[in-house]
């Protein structure tokens, strides 16, 4: 067990609403919903599968492609890749799936990585509401009951 530091998961999750605070000073980036344009990088590593082609491809139309591009990180995101489709092979050790969680995370691939490399994805329209709209709830006073020889 890791002893010590601060953790991508540990804490409360920065509101992109909160006001500014000193302890949570910092903009959040906002990532345009269509993704990334324009043609994809050249594979970084040695040989790609087919496999690792096509994930490639999907992966560098993501939103969050144009902050890896931003920082350069296209051996990141192969190394990632990498892991990926090894994960997905039937006998791939469990070790190779945690790391590619842990790699996703620092990719803001996930909503954790997301929150914690402060990104949102702008949808430009509000969420979709739910199929089913909520139940009004009772006031409090209403849901109170008249208890008889309750005297105390």
């Amino acid at each position: 067990m890791p002893k010590g530091g601060a953790r991508t998961r540990s804490g409360p999750a920065p509101d992109p609403n909160a006001l500014q605070r000193e302890r949570d000073a910092g903009e959040w980036t906002i990532l345009p919903a269509q993704g990334r344009a324009g043609a994809t990088p050249v594979w970084p590593l040695t040989e790609e599968s087919r496999r690792e082609a096509e994930l490639w491809e999907r992966l560098w139309r993501l939103p969050q492609a144009l902050m890896w591009e931003r920082y350069g990180q296209e051996v990141e995101v192969a190394l990632y890749v990498r892991r990926l489709a090894e994960a997905e092979e039937p006998e791939s050790k469990v070790t190779v799936g945690t790391l590619v969680r842990q790699m996703a995370d620092s990719l803001g691939l996930t909503t954790p990585g997301m929150r914690a490399n402060r990104w949102r994805v702008d949808a430009g329209q509000e969420p979709a509401p739910s199929a089913r709209p909520a139940a009004k709830r009772a006031s409090a006073r209403s849901r109170l009951k008249v208890v008889p020889g309750g005297d105390g």
